[in-house]
């Protein structure tokens, strides 16, 4: 038993929201946290697309963002209490992956609909929207993704084949308003996140320029 002064440890992971509904579709949370978060920026600025000098110091909307986590899934545990954990004793971490492949894969219903489209001869197929991802990692940071990199490295088996040890590679692209607009559910994550930014940038106490030892600026 955990001692009551230990601080709860709180899990990051994704969750799936409904496109249509905005009501959420599934929670994701990762077994493990992740040692390391890589989030890697480009900035977006008037100056190297317009070519003019008035326009190098204008912010054309949010930077690019990328984030990339490796995660790793472990059945051992579980393994031990079969009874408590009769999907894991079944198929080990096949039901738990596939909640994640299934990220990247259009809904059978909808790919159904679309053949059944098509067989009736409805020349224009729209594909039906995909639901909103986030990738949340804390309270303070809600994001709003794309998933453009997934790779599942399955390291150990039990004697079904079933995948009892593995590591999982996500890559995000963050979603902003350039992209999704401010009225969408995305773009609403998106600002509230970009508040929250600029909340805590607030919260630091801003240096005094001595502090780079300088006097005064030249």
């Amino acid at each position: 038993m955990s001692s009551p002064l230990t601080p709860r440890v709180v899990r990051g992971g994704i969750t799936l929201v409904d496109a249509v509904t905005n009501a959420v579709r599934r929670v994701i949370p990762l077994q493990y946290n992740p040692d390391t978060v890589t989030r890697s920026f480009t900035v977006r600025g008037a100056g190297a697309e317009a070519g003019a000098r008035a326009e190098a110091l204008r912010l054309t909307g949010p930077p690019g963002q990328t984030i990339t986590v490796d995660c790793e899934f472990d059945a051992t545990d579980q393994l031990e209490f079969p009874e408590a954990n009769p999907v894991v004793a079944e198929v080990g971490l096949r039901a738990q992956l596939a909640v994640l492949e299934t990220m990247i894969y259009p809904r059978l219903d909808d790919v159904r609909r679309a053949a059944g489209l098509a067989a009736a001869g409805e020349l224009e197929i729209a594909p039906a929207p995909a639901p909103l991802t986030l990738f949340v990692w804390s309270k303070n940071h809600i994001t709003p993704v794309r998933l453009t990199e997934f790779t599942i490295t399955e390291e150990s088996y039990d004697g079904q084949l079933n995948p009892i040890r593995a590591k999982v590679h996500l890559g995000m692209r963050v979603s902003t308003i350039n992209e999704v607009g401010t009225d969408s559910r995305a773009g609403q994550i998106a600002m509230t996140h970009h508040q929250r930014l600029e909340q805590l940038a607030a919260r630091q106490a801003n240096a005094g320029i001595d502090a780079i030892g300088l006097g005064r600026l030249p």
